[in-house]
C-alpha cells in the first residue's frame, strides 16, 4: 500500500489531502500514513514546499505579485524549494545562489560574497517579497543567512522594478519564510558533523496551540560550529525563529514572528591574498593560507520581526498588509595585508588594522490587494500595492594606534599583535527612503492569449555622511518604472511569451572629481517558450533577453576619487547584455527529481567592449535525484566559462587576472532507516577542483573549499 498527498489550489492557498486508510490496513501501514504530515492553509505564498519533495512550487509572485505558474510568467523564473536544499544540505543563502541556474556568487573574503546575474550586480534579497539592500563593503550577515529560517527561494531573472522599485536588471532573489501551518503536531530534529570538525544540531516543531487548529505555532533552533580549510578561520552560527498563525476568521489569516540569527566566525579574513610577488611574477598559494589575525573576527547578529493579514473576499478579491523591521549589527575587528611579498624573503607587505561597528535598520511596509473581474466574457484580475521602505545605515570606527610589522609573508600564522585602538567614531552614514505605488493588471485578451500590463511610480530618497565628513543627498521622485507582458498559450502544454520593463538604479559611485554618477537607466527586453509536462510537475523554458543601460559605472582603473583611497568609477554608455537561458526544473518520474539550467550572456558597452568580466559569460547547473524505495541517489555539477579582471601588478602595469572554467560535482545520498529515522551523506567537490572563489577584488585571490563530507541522521516526529 503506498499513500500520496494532493495539493489543491484555492482562493485561500494549496491544502494537502491524505488518502483514508481502509478497514483492513496493516500497523505498518497505519504508521506510515500517520508519519504523513497535515498541511494546513498556508495564506498569502500559496502553500509551502516542505513535505511535497517536490523540486518546483505550483504559484510564485515574486515577479508581477499575481498568483503565476512559472509557465503563466512572462520571465526567466527558478524556485530552489526546501527538498533542495535538504537534499544536497545548502546551509547558507551563499549556498543555494551557487547552486541556482544562472546566478553565481564570488567570495570577497571569509564572510562576504558578492551576486550576480546577467552580466549585473544582484544588490538586495527580498524576504516575502519585500526588498532589503545592503552594501558588500559594510556586510553584516546578510549573504550568510541560515538556510533553516526559510521554505524555499524564488528566483526571477532579468529586472523586476514593479516589485523591486530601484534595482539592478539582474535578479530578484525572494526568501520565503517558513509558516506555521500545521494543524497537528509534526517536527523533525537533525544532527550533522562534516569534514573540518563542523557540527550542526537542527530542531524544527510545529503545532496547534487550540483544539480548533485556528491558531498555530512553530518554532525552528539551529546551532552549528566549525573550523575551515583556511587556516585559523572558525565558525559559530545560532539561529531562531518563532511564528504564530492564527486564522482570525474563515477568510482572515494573520501571521506574527521573529527571527535571529548570531554568526560568531574567528580569525575572520579582509579581502584576500596578493596575486603578485614583487618581482611580478604569479603567486601561486596553499588554499588553506590565510591572511587573517587570530583576534579578527566578522561577527553580526541579524534580528527580523515580522506581522502580516490577509483577507479573502467572497467575490475573490484578497488584501493583504504587512509590517517587517531588519535589524542588522556588525562587529568587524578586522586585518587587511596588502602590497606584494619578495619572493625569496616573504617580506614587503603592509598592514591596515580596524575595528568598524555597523548598524543597518530597516522598517517596511507593504500592502496589496488583488481583484478578479470579468470583462466581455472573459475573466481578469488587477492588484494595486503600495511599499514603502525607511533603512537608516551607521558606521562608526576605531583606529589602530600602533600597527606592527607583518615580516616574512610566508612565516604568517596568525600571531600578528592586535593594535591599541582609538575611540569610536562615526565614520559613514547612510539613510534611505523608498516609497512605490504599483498596479498591474493580467487581461485575458481571449482565450489563449493574456496581457500582463503594469507601472510602478517611485519615491527615492538618500542622504548621508561620507568617511571624509562631506555631506551629501540624492532624491529622485515620480520614477515610473512600466512593465509589459504577453502570453499565447499555444496548447496545453506549451506557451510563448514577451516582456518588457525599464531600469531605475541610483549608485553610490564617485568619479574622479568626486562627484556621484547618474542613476543608471535602461531597459529589459524578454522573449521565451516555456512548456509545463506531467500535469505541471515538469517544467522547462527557453528564453532570450536583451538589456540596455546607461551610467553603468565602471571601475577607472588609474584614478582614485581626491582625498580618499577610494577606487573612482566612470560611467559606461550603451553598456547591454544579451544572451539567452535554458531550464528544466521538476519531476521526470514519481521517484525522479530534476533542476537543469544553462545560462549564456555578451555584455559590452557601446564600443564593443567587455564589460563586468568578473562575471562568467556561461554556467550550467545540473542537480538531480532518485529514489529507489528506501534509498535515494543524487548529484549535482556546476559548471562556470573563464573570467577575468584588470588590475595592476607591482610595477603599476595592467595585467589580467584569470580564473579557467571549471566544474564542481557533488553527491548525495540518503537511506530510509524507518518511517521516522533517515541518514544521508553529501560530498561536495568531488574531484578536489581547485580553483579562484574571486579574482581581482582588491587586486586579490581567494580559493574555494576543496573536497568535503557531511553525514547527517533526521528523525521526524
Amino acid at each position: 500500500m503506498s499513500f500520496t498527498k494532493t495539493v489543491i489550489a484555492t482562493s485561500l492557498g494549496l491544502f494537502s489531502l491524505q488518502p483514508a486508510l481502509a478497514d483492513t490496513a496493516t500497523p505498518e501501514e497505519t504508521k506510515a500514513a500517520v508519519s504523513l504530515p497535515k498541511i494546513g492553509v498556508s495564506g498569502e505564498w500559496y502553500g509551502a514546499s516542505e513535505h511535497t519533495g517536490e523540486y518546483r512550487v505550483n504559484q510564485m509572485k515574486t515577479a508581477t505579485r499575481l498568483g503565476l505558474s512559472a509557465r503563466e510568467t512572462p520571465q526567466s523564473v527558478s524556485v530552489i524549494t526546501r527538498q533542495i536544499i535538504d537534499d544536497f544540505e545548502l546551509e547558507t543563502i551563499t549556498d543555494v545562489v551557487k547552486l541556482a541556474p544562472g546566478i553565481t556568487a564570488k567570495e570577497n573574503d571569509s564572510s562576504r560574497f558578492n551576486y550576480s546575474a546577467r552580466g549585473f550586480d544582484i544588490n538586495n534579497l527580498q524576504i516575502d517579497g519585500v526588498p532589503t539592500t545592503w552594501e558588500s563593503g559594510y556586510s553584516a550577515g546578510e549573504t550568510m543567512t541560515d538556510t533553516v529560517l526559510y521554505d524555499r527561494v524564488e528566483i526571477v531573472r532579468g529586472a523586476t522594478g514593479l516589485i523591486t522599485g530601484a534595482g539592478d536588471p539582474s535578479a530578484a532573489i525572494n526568501l520565503v519564510r517558513k509558516r506555521a501551518d500545521s494543524h497537528e503536531f509534526v517536527g523533525h530534529a537533525t544532527v550533522s558533523a562534516g569534514s573540518w570538525d563542523a557540527y550542526q544540531g537542527t530542531v524544527d516543531v510545529s503545532t496547534p496551540l487550540n483544539d480548533a487548529g485556528t491558531v498555530r505555532g512553530r518554532l525552528v533552533g539551529s546551532y552549528r560550529e566549525a573550523d575551515s580549510y583556511v587556516d585559523l578561520l572558525g565558525d559559530e552560527r545560532r539561529v531562531f525563529l518563532g511564528t504564530l498563525a492564527a486564522d482570525l476568521t474563515d477568510r482572515t489569516l494573520l501571521n506574527v514572528g521573529v527571527s535571529h540569527q548570531d554568526h560568531n566566525p574567528t580569525s575572520s579574513t579582509w579581502g584576500g591574498l596578493p596575486a603578485w610577488f614583487s618581482d611580478g611574477s604569479r603567486t601561486d598559494w596553499n588554499r588553506s593560507k590565510t591572511t587573517a589575525a587570530d583576534w579578527t573576527r566578522w561577527g553580526s547578529e541579524v534580528t527580523n520581526y515580522y506581522a502580516n493579514i490577509e483577507h479573502q473576499f467572497d467575490s475573490g478579491a484578497m488584501i493583504y498588509a504587512a509590517y517587517s523591521k531588519s535589524v542588522n549589527e556588525g562587529d568587524l575587528r578586522l586585518l587587511y595585508l596588502s602590497g606584494s611579498p619578495d619572493p625569496n624573503t616573504g617580506l614587503g607587505m603592509n598592514s591596515s588594522p580596524s575595528w568598524y561597528d555597523n548598524e543597518r535598520e530597516q522598517d517596511n511596509i507593504d500592502i496589496y490587494g488583488n481583484i478578479p473581474f470579468s470583462l466581455f466574457g472573459q475573466q481578469h484580475e488587477v492588484t494595486l500595492g503600495l511599499m514603502h521602505s525607511e533603512q537608516d545605515f551607521i558606521a562608526k570606527r576605531r583606529d589602530a594606534l600602533n600597527n606592527a610589522a607583518v615580516g616574512n609573508f610566508f612565516e604568517w600564522d596568525g600571531s600578528y599583535p592586535e593594535p591599541n585602538w582609538g575611540p569610536k567614531r562615526t565614520y559613514v552614514t547612510r539613510d534611505t527612503k523608498q516609497t512605490g505605488l504599483y498596479a498591474v493588471t493580467r487581461l485575458t485578451l481571449a482565450e489563449p492569449l493574456k496581457l500582463i500590463l503594469g507601472s510602478r511610480v517611485t519615491d527615492w530618497e538618500v542622504e548621508g555622511m561620507n568617511w571624509d565628513g562631506s555631506l551629501y543627498k540624492f532624491e529622485h521622485d515620480d520614477e515610473v518604472t512600466p512593465y509589459a507582458g504577453l502570453i499565447y498559450d499555444l496548447n496545453d502544454t506549451y506557451s510563448a511569451y514577451a516582456s518588457y520593463t525599464e531600469i531605475f538604479q541610483p549608485q553610490n559611485l564617485q568619479d574622479k572629481n568626486g562627484d556621484f554618477l547618474e542613476p543608471i537607466d535602461g531597459k529589459n527586453y524578454e522573449t521565451g517558450i516555456k512548456a509545463a509536462y506531467l500535469d505541471g510537475r515538469l517544467n522547462t523554458s527557453l528564453s532570450v533577453f536583451r538589456i540596455e543601460q546607461d551610467n553603468l559605472g565602471q571601475v577607472d582603473p588609474n584614478n582614485l576619487v581626491p582625498g580618499s583611497t577610494n577606487q573612482a568609477y566612470e560611467p559606461a554608455e550603451g553598456a547591454t547584455s544579451k544572451g539567452f537561458e535554458f531550464e528544466v526544473n521538476g519531476a521526470l518520474t514519481d521517484n525522479w527529481n530534476v533542476l537543469l539550467g544553462w545560462s549564456q550572456f555578451r555584455a559590452e558597452d557601446a564600443n564593443g567592449e567587455a564589460v563586468n568580466t568578473e562575471h562568467p559569460r556561461r554556467t550550467a547547473t545540473l542537480y538531480t535525484t532518485y529514489r529507489m524505495d528506501d534509498l535515494t541517489l543524487g548529484g549535482g555539477l556546476n559548471w562556470e566559462s573563464s573570467n577575468y579582471t584588470i588590475a595592476n601588478n607591482p610595477q603599476g602595469n595592467p595585467e589580467k587576472l584569470k580564473q579557467d572554467s571549471f566544474a564542481i560535482v557533488n553527491l548525495m545520498a540518503r537511506y530510509r532507516l524507518s518511517s521516522e529515522l533517515q541518514a544521508q551523506l553529501n560530498i561536495n567537490n568531488v574531484f578536489d577542483e581547485e580553483y579562484y572563489s574571486q579574482i581581482g577584488f582588491y587586486s586579490q585571490l581567494a580559493y574555494g573549499a576543496p573536497r568535503n563530507v557531511t553525514a547527517s541522521l533526521r528523525y521526524d516526529f
